[in-house]
């Protein structure tokens, strides 16, 4: 590991690369402190510890939403933004040509996210000002005129673009997704602050809980990387095939089906879902309707109760794994592909057979990694569960975010520097 570091550091582009991105994190954290004028920081903090479904959105704002920051949205509306365009392209079908059309059809589906993620951050913007502004007995925000409340909007959507475009400039080094750093940055970064409350309330009598604590934290990052890095090798053999007086094809290889294959978007789709029932009950508890104030109090006291959220969250991770998997695994066209490239699977028919062969072979793998996603997901409820205490540093949806763009990163920085071995030779 030494050895790679030095070789990291006497390399000047890639050791400037690396400063750079590390700069670019550093801004993202000082913004994620400054908060927007007029902000209770105390009344906010108290309301985020007796929320749970608001304490979960806070880990994808790097803990910006917390301090109510000008980046408190963080990167949520690019995300949603995202997943709407993937989705899209696999139902328009301008948009579905536009993807086969190489890199300019990347970069013109790329501006349409950009474009798509500004509305999606007003929107954001004004329901979680209207949300803190309505919580009359936490008094976190006073009365906003119109003024203030719109160049409050104003501000966190432009908080937005501006991560987005660190987020971007970080990709364009090529040291890992810009966007997944910044998660995983935000993360990182209350790490500290746990360390620091745990030993300052330290009690002997706990000692023994502590270092359960860290022992499953380090069998939950071994699993998460196992699981991470497994896949199911199918071989493929392609026929030999002459061309004039030469022979080509003939080689075996085989085709990688991840185990997660859909990665940590099964678990932002969840949580987007799981937390629009009770964010918009906020907006209904000072209706004049009585009826629709009960209705209002009624969901947000059941998504507070931790075995329905923890139940319901589950079951949509669960479920979007093999939703999000069936939109970007095509077995069809692999199958097509490889019939033109005179490919097969050894004992399977090429064509419909191997079609059938594959999508059944995916439902297989999917089921174990969708229910390891599950696990994972409500490791945290689980162990408060049997504990009595919040496992805040063993957050399952954190640690998977962390240990897969740790993987994804150091995967990049190898392959930058394997090319410039072969540059050398």
């Amino acid at each position: 590991m030494w050895n790679k570091l030095v070789q990291i550091w006497k390399t000047p582009d890639l050791r400037n690369k690396i400063l750079f991105v590390l700069g670019m994190l550093v801004i993202f954290r000082i913004v994620a402190h400054i908060p927007i004028p007029g902000v209770d920081a105390v009344a906010l903090r108290d309301f985020f510890s007796s929320n749970q479904v608001l304490g979960l959105l806070n880990i994808f704002s790097g803990g910006a939403l917390e301090n109510f920051s000008i980046v408190m949205l963080g990167v949520a509306p690019y995300i949603t933004a995202s997943i709407i365009m993937q989705l899209l392209t696999m139902i328009v079908p301008r948009l579905e040509e536009l993807s086969k059309e190489g890199e300019y059809g990347q970069q013109k589906i790329n501006q349409y996210t950009r474009l798509l993620t500004i509305p999606l951050a007003v929107l954001q913007a004004y329901g979680f000002i209207a949300i803190l502004s309505g919580q009359a007995g936490a008094r976190i925000m006073g009365e906003l005129g119109t003024w203030q409340l719109v160049t409050s909007i104003i501000t966190v959507t432009a908080g937005t673009v501006f991560l987005m475009w660190i987020g971007e400039l970080i990709s364009e080094r090529k040291i890992g997704n810009g966007i997944s750093l910044l998660i995983f940055a935000g993360i990182v970064a209350g790490l500290p602050q746990v360390v620091r409350q745990t030993v300052a309330t330290f009690d002997p009598s706990q000692l023994f809980m502590i270092i359960g604590f860290i022992v499953i934290a380090l069998i939950t990052v071994v699993g998460v990387v196992v699981v991470t890095e497994a896949q199911r090798n199918i071989p493929i053999t392609y026929a030999r095939m002459v061309r004039g007086n030469r022979m080509y094809g003939g080689a075996n290889t085989f085709l990688p089906l991840r185990l997660l294959q859909a990665g940590v978007i099964p678990i932002i789709f969840a949580i987007s879902l799981i937390i629009f029932p009770p964010m918009i009950a906020q907006f209904f508890l000072r209706s004049e309707a009585a009826w629709l104030v009960k209705i209002a109090e009624f969901t947000i006291n059941l998504f507070q109760n931790q075995l329905f959220y923890g139940i319901a969250y589950f079951i949509l991770v669960f479920a979007f794994t093999y939703f999000y998997t069936a939109v970007i695994f095509h077995p069809q066209q692999i199958a097509e592909n490889l019939q033109k490239q005179g490919g097969f699977i050894p004992g399977i028919r090429p064509g419909r057979n191997t079609s059938e062969y594959l999508g059944s072979t995916m439902n297989k793998i999917v089921f174990a990694g969708a229910l390891f996603l599950g696990l994972i997901a409500i490791l945290p409820l689980v162990m408060q569960l049997f504990t009595g205490t919040q496992a805040l540093v063993i957050g399952g949806t954190s640690l998977l975010i962390v240990v897969s763009v740790v993987i994804e990163t150091v995967r990049q920085i190898n392959a930058q520097l394997v090319m410039r071995d072969y540059d050398e030779l």
